[in-house]
């Protein structure tokens, strides 16, 4: 789209980053306007050059970034509106008086009234140019949405059958009665790409990069799955056969069972993979840098009977590998991506990503199982990859290093020459002086916060992504000092 920034070079220098959800960024107005660029700017005058989110996508009901409703969409709840004042589609009234979403009914009534006059304002050509450019996954997904809501919110594979199985009469029956709001989806996502893409700009002139995230898989109960169910491992009531999970690791021990609907990854060949080549496009479009989250699916991925809720019932299944990512570098060939190589990792999956060049992962706190050879170890770390304190999975690392046992806490003080009162900034000052050419630091460790600011714990379904960035955070983690470190070690 015209104006959208192509993403930079995040590996041309050593650099820090922080890993930040919007949604937990102070303020009720949302998240993209005023916060953002706060934080942006506490970010650039302490010498961090990346900010790493989690996937961006409207979410359910338990709020996950990784079981969002498209692949493509933008959350419309992190839409500022009291940028929406400065654009005379809200007065500040009734910003102040009504609710979130019927706040953006009238701001979209008053937009949508007027695209059909004349002159055409620089917003409305915008408004073309967007529909124009997002049409592959946009009318599915506003229609989806407005299905979705007209329903109750049940899932599509609940709908009624017509609508269920998009029978070409009773989509164009629906969009007939349905129009304002199947329009009202599409604004929010015009206005979330407009927010968005100006934040983004407004980071990159103070020298931050922005960090996405990519989940391997999609939600059942999703605009994608819905649109494409050849795409997908599902019965002829659009339930599936087989779901996605792990076995048991580190993060699980009984392993992880999420429900995610397989790819059918032979149907997704036979047209060149090109669904997941316009989902990588259209990340690209806000980030400079992709994560894939669960890489090792794409080598072979863990496939569990739909009926059987035990994940140690699921077993390996080879994945689309080299085959795959040669198809998106033939189409993306700036594609900038990370593999997210944590949890059960066997040499073939190590392979495929070297053979891409794609920078790893590592972890501070996985390092300590009492091998020398652990990679995640410092003297392990390889220049090419990230190295991160812990991620949104994790503990803080506050939180983690009180809760290890006498023998494994030795051996981090010992190893990284720590005293008690230190943590975590000595494991941070370590993981700055590490090879990695891209260190990541979730702010949660920046504040030197414990366990109750934890912001997921796999396997569990209560208090997982509310965690909120305290109002007075600057002075909390003062950039000044986070500065000095980071200059400290060239980054």
């Amino acid at each position: 789209m015209s104006g959208a920034l192509t993403p930079a070079p995040v590996f041309s220098r050593r650099r820090a980053g922080v890993l930040l959800h919007p949604t937990a960024l102070p303020g009720n107005d949302g998240k993209l306007g005023q916060q953002a660029r706060r934080f942006v700017d506490y970010l650039a005058d302490a010498g961090i050059t990346v900010w790493q989110t989690l996937p961006t996508g409207p979410t359910h009901s338990d709020l996950s970034p990784y079981q969002s409703l498209s692949a493509h969409a933008g959350n419309p709840e992190f839409v500022d509106l009291s940028e929406l004042v400065y654009l005379d589609l809200l007065s500040t009234d009734e910003l102040a008086r009504e609710t979130r979403g019927r706040a953006l009914e009238i701001a979209a009534g008053r937009f949508l009234a007027t695209t059909g006059q004349q002159p055409v304002t620089t917003n409305q050509d915008t408004w073309r140019q967007f529909l124009s450019d997002h049409k592959a996954w946009l009318d599915d997904f506003a229609l989806f949405i407005a299905i979705r809501d007209a329903h109750g919110g049940i899932p599509w594979y609940e709908w009624p059958m017509p609508l269920r199985r998009r029978e070409p009469l009773a989509l164009e029956a629906f969009r007939a009665r349905h129009r304002n709001a199947i329009e009202q989806v599409c604004f929010e996502q015009f206005v979330f790409h407009l927010q968005w893409q100006a934040m983004r700009r407004y980071a990159r002139e103070r020298g931050v990069l922005m960090f996405g995230d990519i989940p391997i898989f999609v939600a059942h109960d999703s605009a994608d799955v819905w649109a494409h169910p050849d795409m997908f491992k599902l019965d002829a009531q659009g339930q599936p056969l087989v779901v996605a999970g792990v076995p048991p690791d580190y993060f699980s021990p009984d392993g992880q069972h999420w429900g995610n609907p397989l790819y059918d990854w032979q149907a997704m060949a036979a047209d060149g993979y090109r669904w997941w080549i316009d989902r990588l496009a259209s990340q690209q479009e806000k980030f400079d840098l992709l994560r894939i989250d669960h890489f090792r699916g794409l080598q072979a991925f863990w496939e569990i009977p739909a009926a059987d809720a035990r994940p140690v019932n699921g077993h390996w299944v080879a994945g689309p590998a080299d085959a795959f990512l040669s198809a998106c570098f033939e189409q993306l060939p700036e594609l900038p991506l990370v593999a997210e190589n944590l949890g059960i990792i066997g040499a073939d999956v190590e392979a495929l990503r070297q053979r891409f060049n794609l920078p790893g992962m590592t972890v501070m706190q996985f390092g300590f199982d009492g091998s020398a050879t652990n990679p995640h170890l410092l003297h392990n770390h390889k220049e090419h990859d990230l190295v991160y304190t812990g991620t949104h999975d994790n503990d803080t690392t506050l939180g983690w290093y009180q809760s290890l046992d006498e023998r494994t806490r030795d051996h981090v003080n010992q190893y990284l020459r720590l005293t008690d009162d230190s943590i975590p900034r000595q494991i941070i000052q370590a993981a700055l002086g590490s090879v990695s050419g891209l260190v990541m630091i979730p702010m949660q460790d920046l504040l030197g916060l414990d366990s109750s600011a934890r912001f997921n714990t796999p396997g569990t379904t209560s208090n997982n992504w509310i965690w909120q960035l305290p109002e007075n955070y600057q002075s909390l983690a003062r950039s000044d000092s986070l500065r000095s470190m980071v200059n400290l070690y060239g980054r």
